[in-house]
């Protein structure tokens, strides 16, 4: 077959990129080395929930590809979500001021430019460097997130899912880690081994090792990512009074050094979006458009249940409205379950320098469709602000392959200055909301009986607790029987409790006071919010929880939906919001 003229190449891509919708205008096409501002090259608003990929090697211009895409979809009215990691995103919320550099690009290509300045929301994990502080509670983080972070194996996995189930049951809240821990303390004291035996496939060795775990995040100073108040995912999905998008940036530069606990927490952000949002089918516009940079970081050494909870998210939260669009260097450093449901690809350059980089570039060329373009040749010389473009088209079609310049930021490609970010956060209205930390009775204080909970009457069919109503540790015996003594009670309460915490005990010396009557507290389990839906998950549900814990989901009744959230997600929709 005759090989085609430029002109008719230039064609194919102008008719590719003829969309009637609203768009996302990326930049202009480069056929035989021209640069046709002719030929735009376009990604449609309605096509940005079937999800994408942005990806090249280091130094290409990825940031500045999404920090282009955030600043069109702020305009268009769709919030942005996206992490910072070197603090370079910051520069959003200043306007950029034109050089002759840039006015040639800008006229290059055909793109109207003005600098301006667009609506950021800083955020800060735990309030970890300059933002709104996010937190999570430990309950809705979820065992199988958290076993992400410990860097648990599929074992100890399973053992942490049978620790939240335990803490379900029997109505001890898991808001920040030293409720795990105290939790997990107890279980393998002698007071909790009867607990522990009825579990089933938890050992006292693996708990053990658990709880070191446990101690050690606590020892990096992670525990102020766990607690309340929770930050809800809602905020994200917010718009400015003139209309625009808000771009909500969570600032990471401190974080670098703890790669796996931040992309684990944005895996908590999608998973708690997902149970959040209604269905809502194609809308002409996303309700959110979520940017993971350093995608890489979410698989390295991921488990089978992890890699099924990223893979399901993906797969499921499009008909939420949600897109993603995953951030890395190359299109190998995604399992091939998530990148076969990618639609959009923007593709920097590469680098052929090893063996392994060869392999990597002929692997990424044939996930491309068939182009006018020697995409091997193109991919390792193409230009900083240059891509290889295909995205799907209002029809679900892929549009042709497009060498394109991407157009240039209008706000400014660098940090904003630490004055601008400080005043911004100090004049958010999500401030008062949850800048101040909180610590509301839970696991813990009910274990150590530090503070009393409401008590009410008995609720027929609740398993038997080692907790009174007042939330206070109790014996295991029938004290009218037992002919023990109210002060030997108490003393025998406080050195169980000295054994269990480690450490001298908070509760009051012996009196003559009189036991309170033992009563089972009522709690009522909600299942799944209204507008979830559980689609697609029960084939999940067997591999992401073991045999141990089939048999208990099948037990709980109430409780599925929350569990097949937990098992899947890693999450939970028992919130204290």
């Amino acid at each position: 077959m005759a090989e085609k003229s430029t002109a008719e190449k230039v064609l194919t891509i102008q008719q590719g990129y003829d969309l009637a919708g609203p768009v996302i205008e990326l930049g202009a096409a480069i056929v035989d080395g021209g640069l046709h501002k002719d030929a735009p090259v376009r990604l449609p608003l309605s096509m940005m929930n079937r999800h994408g990929l942005v990806a090249g090697a280091t130094g290409t211009g990825k940031t500045v590809t999404l920090h282009m895409m955030a600043e069109q979809l702020s305009t268009a009215g769709v919030p942005v979500f996206l992490a910072d990691l070197k603090g370079d995103l910051s520069g959003l919320a200043t306007a950029a001021v034109a050089s002759e550099k840039l006015r040639l690009r800008t006229d290059g290509i055909g793109q109207p430019w003005s600098g301006k300045t667009f609506p950021v929301e800083f955020l800060a994990l735990g309030g970890d460097g300059i933002g709104i502080p996010v937190r999570a509670t430990v309950t809705s983080f979820g065992p199988i997130l958290l076993s992400r972070v410990m860097e648990l194996n599929d074992t100890q996995e399973s053992s942490l899912q049978l620790v939240f189930h335990f803490a379900d049951k029997n109505n001890l809240e898991l808001i920040d880690l030293k409720d795990l821990r105290a939790v997990i303390q107890f279980l393998t004291s002698p007071e909790g081994k009867d607990e522990l035996a009825g579990l089933g496939g938890l050992s006292k060795a693996t708990a053990g090792v658990i709880l070191r775990e446990l101690v050690s995040l606590e020892a990096q100073g992670l525990e102020r990512f766990f607690g309340e108040p929770e930050f809800d995912s809602a905020e994200l999905l917010r718009t400015a009074p003139d209309g625009r998008g808000v771009i909500s940036c969570l600032e990471l530069p401190t974080l670098q050094a703890k790669p796996m606990l931040f992309s684990t927490f944005l895996m908590w952000l999608l998973a708690d979006l997902f149970e959040e949002l209604p269905e809502a089918g194609d809308l002409d516009r996303p309700k959110l458009v979520f940017f993971l940079d350093e995608a890489h970081l979410l698989f390295n050494d991921a488990s089978k249940s992890f890699l099924q909870a990223i893979t399901t998210t993906v797969r499921l939260i499009r008909s939420k409205g949600v897109g993603i669009f995953f951030v890395t260097q190359t299109p190998k450093d995604l399992p091939a379950d998530v990148l076969g449901q990618l639609a959009n690809r923007i593709q920097h350059a590469l680098r052929a320098y090893t063996p392994e980089d060869a392999k990597a570039l002929k692997a990424t060329v044939s996930t491309f469709p068939l182009s006018d373009y020697d995409l091997e040749e193109i991919l390792t010389s193409a230009g900083i602000g240059e891509a290889v473009v295909t995205v799907m088209n209002e029809k679900g079609a892929p549009t042709p392959v497009a060498l394109t310049r991407l157009r240039a930021p209008e706000s400014v490609m660098g940090p904003s200055p630490t004055e601008l970010l400080t005043s911004t956060v100090a004049g958010s209205s999500l401030l008062a909301k949850y800048g101040t930390t909180v610590d509301n009775v839970s696991a813990y204080e009910k274990i150590a009986g530090k503070s009393a909970a409401p008590t009410g009457p008995a609720a027929p069919g609740l398993p038997p607790t080692p907790f009174e109503p007042d939330g206070v540790l109790r014996e295991r015996v029938d004290v009218e029987t037992s002919g023990r003594e109210t002060s030997d009670t108490d003393a025998e309460a406080r050195r169980i409790e000295e054994e269990i915490l480690g450490r001298p005990s908070r509760r009051p010396l012996p009196t003559d006071r009189e036991l309170p009557t033992p009563q089972r507290r009522t709690a009522p389990v909600p299942g799944p919010r209204a507008g979830g839906t559980n689609d697609g998950l029960p084939g999940i549900l067997g591999d992401a929880l073991g045999g141990g814990l089939k048999s208990m989901a099948r037990s709980v009744g109430t409780q599925l939906g929350r569990e097949l959230l937990r098992s899947v997600f890693g999450t939970s929709s028992r919130r204290r919001r």
